[in-house]
């Protein structure tokens, strides 16, 4: 759609034309085609860092291995232990997920 709104635009079409035809609002379109102008067709593409952060990260791994570690038969126990620890909070599903993807790490 950035391309096409570009393109639309070097054809001649105004920003709201082009914009309705790509469903973008024309000031979108014109800040398309302004990157476009300054990175060329590289600054049509998504930029890294976009989106929601992750709660955990592989920095947290160890503060994770410590906590289990400590107690072993309790999932939400664990998870307090690292909130404590890291002064982050995250769901039980997000704990037992990375629980999970540290597991897959360690059997591969």
């Amino acid at each position: 759609m950035r391309c096409r709104a570009v393109l639309l635009k070097g054809d001649g079409l105004s920003s709201a034309k082009a914009g309705a035809q790509t469903e973008m609002s024309f000031v979108s379109v014109n800040s398309w085609v302004k990157r476009f102008l300054s990175e060329g067709i590289a600054g049509l593409e998504t930029r890294s860092g976009r989106g929601r952060k992750p709660i955990m990260d592989c920095s947290d791994e160890q503060a994770v291995r410590t906590a289990i570690e400590q107690d072993r038969q309790s999932v939400s126990k664990a998870k307090v232990a690292w909130q404590e620890a890291t002064g982050k909070e995250a769901s039980d599903l997000t704990f037992k997920r990375f629980l999970s993807a540290l597991t897959q790490d360690i059997s591969v």
